[in-house]
């Protein structure tokens, strides 16, 4: 009897175990109910597809410039994973080449001047593991006071080939060809 009571309170823990993982699994599936929720902007430029994915943090009350997101370090563009962009072929950024393909998009952010940095390794979290050697391209941005203030962090995407990066009272641009 003492081995049967045993035996049913591992099997009941397994299936706590089992229940929580699965549950906390299907909770992170779910990207959208996340605070920082998954955006995906599309456009077509110049006959070339351009996708950006990010996710979009919310300034609730903070102070976002300088505090919350540092000056002068690399910023993931956004929250959770890092922000991707694809190119159907190969683009122009100011004077610089991207070739086609798929690559992390990080930030520099500056008072007045971003560091727009393409990186090849476009599958990871956050910027923790960001490599400085595995950089593809870099440009720089001018940041902006924005025009209305954004309460979430959103990158738009004209059929123009320009990039806006807006939250808070900033925005800060530049430009695909």
């Amino acid at each position: 009897m003492k081995q049967f009571k045993t035996f049913s309170n591992v099997l009941l823990a397994m299936a706590f175990i089992w229940f929580t993982s699965s549950g906390l699994m299907a909770q992170d599936k779910d990207k959208s109910k996340r605070p920082s929720p998954p955006a995906q902007v599309t456009n077509t430029v110049n006959g070339t597809t351009v996708t950006i994915d990010y996710s979009q943090p919310s300034v609730k009350g903070r102070t976002i410039w300088g505090d919350l997101v540092p000056y002068g370090k690399v910023w993931r563009t956004g929250a959770n994973e890092a922000t991707w962009i694809e190119v159907s072929a190969d683009v122009k950024i100011g004077d610089k080449t991207l070739p086609k393909g798929k690559y992390s998009m990080f930030t520099i952010p500056g008072e007045d001047e971003w560091v727009v940095i393409f990186n090849s390794t476009w599958d990871q979290w956050g910027h923790y593991n960001y490599d400085k050697s595995k950089d593809v391209l870099r440009v720089k941005a001018t940041p902006l006071k924005s025009a209305k203030f954004s309460e979430q962090f959103i990158i738009g995407l004209s059929e123009d080939g320009v990039v806006n990066m807006d939250w808070a009272n900033l925005s800060a641009r530049f430009d695909i060809d």
